[in-house]
């Protein structure tokens, strides 16, 4: 493992995959550490995509293998480890400590994405995966013909409740606010869908159920009014956590976490770069984490023709 490589990516979703397939066109010796056994990341939890140039109506799942697929054919070299710390040592050399060893690289991609937000509510967690779910497209088709609550108001939240209402009695779509922060494509098509009903200024606080959800308690944030719905699931897409632990104390966060980068995808540590959806942007899509990692592979390019 005492190997040195041009680029270590950290990360195997859409800008990981799009940052190898660039990196190995370039001619770069490239390594990609991925923690889990399945590239694509919160992509393949994605019934359909139907925003991707080309693709529409594409399996999630389906359209990260054919980003995997991509990569392997052009040789991309793959490692199953879990990035803990990254040192930099006094040559300006990255190394990058795992639970399965070190590994050496002039530069890095931080490609590690973000991860659901949970609510924080009792019930939650003891109900995780019987009725408490994070993916619709995931768990929906076993609430066939029943009732669900969403938790959320922007784009995600929307796209799950119309997912939902495709399969199920009801939809409960439950938002703290008085207008949903979705696309208005997205807001029409919930508002018009009669399966879907919108409890406006509500949060939950409690989830309810033995072994299984049957109930969410709700206060209205207005008025103070407690309601009881009875449900069989809750989908809860409030947001995301960036996976940005990696450059905790050495590079620049947000107030949020995310990893402070500009379209060139360079943070300020030399030689250390952030793409997708772990870093500072406007847009987290598919699409636009696709576009990070053939910049972060451009900076890196650069980068390495000066060092």
């Amino acid at each position: 493992m005492n190997e040195l490589y041009d680029v270590i990516i950290i990360g195997s979703g859409p800008a990981g995959l799009a940052a190898v397939i660039y990196a190995e066109r370039a001619r770069l010796k490239t390594l990609v550490l991925e923690k889990e056994y399945i590239s694509g990341g919160q992509v393949v939890n994605t019934y359909d995509v139907d925003n991707y140039p080309g693709l529409p109506g594409i399996g999630g799942f389906e359209l990260g293998m054919k980003f995997r697929e991509h990569a392997d054919k052009l040789g991309a070299a793959f490692e199953t480890a879990c990035a803990e710390h990254i040192y930099i040592e006094e040559n300006g050399i990255k190394r990058i400590q795992t639970d399965k060893g070190d590994y050496l690289a002039k530069t890095v991609i931080l490609a590690t994405g973000a991860n659901h937000k949970e609510l924080g509510v009792p019930g939650e967690k003891e109900l995780a995966g019987t009725g408490v779910s994070y993916c619709a497209t995931c768990d929906g088709a076993f609430f066939k013909g029943r009732t669900v609550a969403v938790v959320g108001g922007g784009d995600v939240a929307a796209e799950d409740a119309l997912f939902l209402a495709r399969g199920c009695e009801k939809v409960y779509l439950i938002h703290r606010r008085d207008r949903l922060r979705a696309a208005g494509i997205l807001r029409d098509a919930v508002i018009e869908n009669e399966k879907i009903e919108m409890v406006w200024d509500t949060v939950i606080t409690e989830i309810c159920g033995d072994d299984h959800v049957e109930a969410i308690k709700t206060e209205n944030v207005k008025t103070k009014e407690r309601k009881v719905l009875d449900v069989d699931g809750v989908f809860i897409a409030v947001g995301m956590n960036p996976n940005s632990s990696l450059l905790q104390g050495i590079a620049k966060l947000n107030e949020q976490g995310y990893v402070v980068a500009g379209e060139n995808c360079e943070t300020n540590v030399t030689g250390i770069y952030a793409a997708g959806d772990v870093r500072t942007k406007e847009l987290r899509q598919i699409i636009t984490a696709a576009a990070d990692g053939a910049c972060a592979v451009t900076s890196v390019q650069n980068y390495l023709l000066k060092h």
